[in-house]
């Protein structure tokens, strides 16, 4: 079962993720990899909480 990847909450550093990167949001694409980061300030946010991963990409969390 997908977490929801609008919830600050749902994501831990070091956790297997699925996000869309920048360039990838018009086609959805997923790229799937380790959070190192957390980019997103607040609680919740509608698209996904921003996160880079371990190999520096960065993108929104969709599961």
């Amino acid at each position: 079962m997908a977490i929801d990847g609008t919830k600050r909450s749902n994501v831990q550093v070091g956790s297997e993720v699925k996000i869309v990167l920048k360039k990838d949001q018009r086609s959805n694409k997923l790229t799937e990899g380790i959070v190192k980061d957390i980019l997103t300030n607040s609680q919740t946010h509608p698209h996904g909480i921003k996160v880079r991963l371990t190999d520096g990409q960065v993108g929104r969390v969709k599961e």
